[in-house]
């Protein structure tokens, strides 16, 4: 039986693994699962495109016998209730015969918000819940966003130099970033179901928006213009930040008038900040007005969360802090 004190590390995993998930998994959460023997992982397992299977399904069918005994650790508070789509996944578990399972954050869902736990405790097995929720719930946060707000999940990104523009006076931008960072941000469309630019943006850059790296092309996002007006073939309209309500994560990447209006609404919940070694100087700024009257309303609402280099390129990410 695998050791409590291992659970962190295990559970770490499974957080990690939840992320082969996101977005295709919408509009279910991506939840990861592994199965543990011993020390020794048997099986794993993450929802899969559309929302089924879920992950402990998954990771249950490929363990076979070798999930009797073991622990199952589940990002996500194992489902309870009848679906046509397949069986709950707590009677998945019992079945199968694990000795534990071991669970990150409790199912907001009521129906199974503590439901799963209290079956599978009657059943016998031990459940160990709450291992690293908060990392669970940070990546599930699309899914959750929805469930808690009744909204998308919005990341903002932004390229500039080190004087905040993000082109030069006449508009041209290509390129303030370099290789690497580009390729970052290819990779964070691969993991968005919609990415966001406003009409200056369309009009100036006509961007593609679609995902350039071998073997995700096929995760390119639905294409969203910010506009009062109507959108070309192959986009879809969005009069503002508010009337997105058909996809659970959004990427809002250009330009500064786009940026402005998701700020000033307050629907960023993670931004991602490009800057490059470069002094542009009387260029066009990331950012217009955002309605702050007053300099202490901008302080406290940015929380650090990572923070590298890419080529030359520095990338800093912050979590929009929110109360609850």
């Amino acid at each position: 039986m695998q050791r409590p004190s291992a659970d962190t590390d295990w559970m770490a995993a499974a957080i990690a693994l939840s992320q082969r998930g996101r977005p295709a998994s919408a509009p279910n959460p991506n939840v990861g699962c592994l199965i543990v023997s011993d020390g020794v992982v048997v099986a794993r397992g993450w929802t899969q495109a559309g929302g089924r299977p879920h992950a402990e399904a998954i990771a249950l069918a490929l363990a076979g016998d070798a999930a009797r005994g073991a622990t199952a650790y589940v990002t996500l508070e194992p489902c309870a209730h009848a679906s046509s789509r397949g069986p709950c996944c707590t009677d998945t578990l019992i079945a199968a015969g694990v000795a534990r399972v071991v669970i990150a954050a409790q199912d907001p869902d009521p129906r199974t918000d503590g439901q799963g736990v209290a079956r599978l405790r009657e059943a016998g097995i031990e459940v160990v819940a709450g291992v690293l929720a908060a990392e669970a719930r940070a990546a599930m946060a699309p899914w959750w966003t929805r469930q808690a707000a009744r909204r998308p999940f919005v990341t903002l990104k932004l390229a500039t130099s080190l004087d905040g523009c993000i082109a030069m006076a006449d508009g041209s931008s290509r390129w303030i970033t370099g290789d690497r960072a580009r390729a970052h941000g290819h990779l964070e469309r691969a993991r968005h179901q919609a990415i966001l630019v406003g009409r200056g943006t369309l009009a100036a850059d006509n961007p593609g928006l679609d995902v350039r790296l071998a073997g995700l092309e096929d995760r390119s996002p639905k294409k969203l213009l910010l506009t009062s007006g109507k959108a070309p073939a192959g986009w879809t309209a969005v009069a503002s930040p508010d009337a997105i309500d058909d996809v659970d994560s959004v990427l809002v990447e250009g330009g500064a008038s786009a940026a402005s209006a998701f700020l000033g609404a307050d629907r960023v919940d993670r931004l991602l900040l490009y800057r490059a070694p470069i002094l542009i100087g009387g260029g066009k700024p990331a950012l217009g007005d955002i309605g702050r009257t007053d300099l202490a309303d901008a302080h406290g609402r940015w929380c650090l969360t990572d923070s590298r280099l890419l080529g030359s390129d520095r990338l800093d990410v912050y979590e929009r802090v929110r109360e609850g």
